[in-house]
């Protein structure tokens, strides 16, 4: 028996979302031919209206419901630091924190040279554009993955080049150990990042 078209179609949108495998998005598109109307309604105009009820901030190019976002036009952050990070959702989570007073620039990517990403595609120049003289810090907050690594390195000799501020503060997320991780099964890079920024105790 074959699935009809219209669940094949749905399915296929689904599957074309990250993380969502075929059976995934089978058992997904069967789940919404079970839900009430108005519920499926109410879903289907939320997905209609994402893009149109959203705005992708002119300073961090975050995503939020206004432009500038909400960090970027609060008069409580600290606008001389800011925190890079790869997507919104990385945002998200450092804010969740609430440790970080900051700004934020979401680059939306990262220089990935295998799958043909390269600085132009990502928003790295508008990074540059922003770092002035009275910039104290730029945090580098890229995943610790090869992609991450030559991102920032790359971030960090362009402002190196082009930045006249001499004060200018290029820093990382720390790297080390989790809390509960055992030494034994530890990778050999988080170990000996964890070594290289110990601390007093």
């Amino acid at each position: 028996m074959q699935l009809p078209k219209s669940v094949i179609r749905v399915a296929e949108s689904f599957e074309s979302l990250p993380g969502i495998g075929p059976k995934t998005a089978q058992r997904l598109a069967y789940y919404l031919l079970r839900v009430p109307d108005n519920m499926l309604e109410k879903f289907a105009n939320s997905v209609a209206r994402l893009k149109l009820d959203t705005k992708r901030c002119s300073v961090c190019l975050g995503i939020g419901d206004a432009d500038p976002c909400d960090i970027c036009s609060g008069n409580n952050r600290n606008k001389n630091q800011i925190c890079v990070v790869e997507q919104p959702m990385d945002l998200l989570a450092i804010e969740k924190v609430g440790f970080y007073k900051g700004v934020y620039h979401v680059l939306h990517g990262v220089i990935a040279p295998l799958e043909h990403i390269g600085p132009e595609e990502i928003f790295v120049n508008e990074l540059f554009n922003r770092v002035n003289e009275n910039t104290e810090e730029v945090i580098l907050a890229l995943n610790a993955n090869m992609e991450g690594e030559a991102t920032a390195l790359y971030i960090k000799q362009q402002l190196e080049k082009k930045n006249g501020n001499q004060n200018l503060k290029i820093t990382r997320l720390a790297q080390g150990m989790p809390l509960g991780g055992d030494v034994e099964y530890t990778d050999a890079v988080t170990l000996g990042r964890a070594l290289e920024g110990r601390r007093g105790y």
